[in-house]
């Protein structure tokens, strides 16, 4: 997961990271991965220029199915909207700066 997250912020995207559905294209991906038998997923948006925000990372707790669950979507859609009010922020600030 590491390896893909790199990637991603030098604009590349690993073979294993696939759009999280319910999103609207491929702004919000997910990396999942196996390991012991149990599965791991990290999901993170790349919608943001110039950068990564990595908005929910959980062991998948079902066995049944590949569906992520209503919980973690909804997990994810909250920290996505506090990922864009904080990089409207820091765009903010940064203008400032350069005045």
């Amino acid at each position: 997961m590491g390896y893909a997250l790199y990637l991603a912020q030098v604009g590349k995207k690993h073979a294993d990271a696939k759009p999280l559905k319910g999103f609207g294209g491929a702004g919000v991906l997910e990396v999942v991965e196996d390991f012991d038998g149990n599965a791991f997923r990290a999901v993170y948006t790349v919608k943001l220029a110039g950068v990564v925000y990595v908005l929910h990372a959980f062991q998948k707790k079902s066995r049944k199915g590949v569906k992520t669950s209503a919980a973690d979507i909804e997990k994810v859609k909250a920290r996505l909207k506090m990922a864009v009010e904080i990089h409207a922020d820091r765009r903010v600030e940064a203008e400032e700066n350069d005045l």
